[in-house]
């Protein structure tokens, strides 16, 4: 773990793979348990603090949403002394007041996705985390302030689609997720979310907006050419909103993730495998001492 431990992650998506703002960088390569991360770790100082940034989809966007070790980016993250995670995601639109170049901080998920790894637990060890808010609130309200500060068109709560991908929505998927009520879509912030609270960490995503889906009149087929165009104005965004946010961060968190587990973990600890405990001592240490 880095000296002083890195309390604030990072994890950049679709168009944003560096953090510009970043000084006295370096590259830390994390392994875990559960394999390797998407890429080695860029830590450097932003606003003065350090922060440990993430590119999701690896070096040269290679690794497609169904391929991500969800395990390993937050596990590695725990292990570098996070406490705090700003996922920047891109996602399209499935409500025509999030428009294009709008960044809209979900508070629920639904998932599509199918067999992807979500939990740190099993292998003896077994746990039910509470889940029904799955993104910081507290977290949320600083993020939403650092979206205002930064000037970016800014949409609090509404529920996050996670699609199983990498193909985008067919129109019947696209109308079908809007009469459900659903906001936004996109394919990799719901399992970030479990993990995360799992591992006690405060959670919260930018969805950057940079389509209307397939189901919109004026937008009734997705391109890659269309959503790489404003990928890149948002990613611009995201680097402001993130700096701002890192400014807001208090010394201490107050918040009820830090102690999520607390109540969580049925195993009796005596019956815990030894490897799993081992496995698991980031997480579960301080519980099952």
């Amino acid at each position: 773990m880095p000296d002083p431990p890195v309390r604030i992650g990072v994890i950049g998506g679709s168009g944003l793979y560096d953090m510009a703002g970043l000084t006295d960088r370096e590259e830390v390569p994390v392994s875990t348990p559960f394999g390797e991360p998407s890429a080695p770790f860029v830590i450097g100082l932003l606003a003065g603090r350090r922060v440990a940034f993430l590119a999701r989809h690896g070096v040269g966007h290679r690794i497609l949403p169904s391929e991500l070790n969800f395990r390993a980016n937050i596990y590695a993250l725990k292990t570098l002394g996070v406490e705090w995670i700003v996922s920047a995601s891109a996602v399209g639109s499935l409500n025509e007041e999030y428009r294009p170049l709008d960044i809209v901080i979900p508070d629920q998920f639904l998932d599509r996705t199918r067999g992807r790894i979500g939990t740190f637990f099993g292998d003896g060890l077994v746990a039910h985390i509470p889940f029904a808010h799955p993104i910081c609130s507290a977290f949320a309200e600083m993020a939403a302030d650092a979206c205002a500060a930064s000037g970016a068109r800014t949409h609090i709560g509404g529920t996050y689609v996670c699609m199983e991908g990498p193909q985008f929505s067919t129109l019947a998927e696209s109308r079908l997720y809007r009469s459900w009520g659903m906001d936004v879509i996109g394919m990799t912030n719901l399992q970030e979310a479990k993990l995360a609270r799992e591992a006690e960490m405060c959670y919260v995503t930018l969805a950057l907006v940079t389509d209307y889906d397939c189901w919109h009149p004026d937008h009734d087929h997705v391109t890659v050419e269309m959503i790489v165009q404003n990928l890149m104005h948002n990613a611009e965004t995201a680097q402001r909103v993130v700096k701002a946010l890192v400014e807001r961060l208090p010394a201490d968190r107050t918040c009820g993730c830090a102690t999520a587990l607390a109540s969580a973990i049925i195993t009796r600890p005596e019956a815990v495998p030894a490897a799993t405990r081992q496995k698991l001592a980031p997480i579960v240490g301080k519980y099952l001492s």
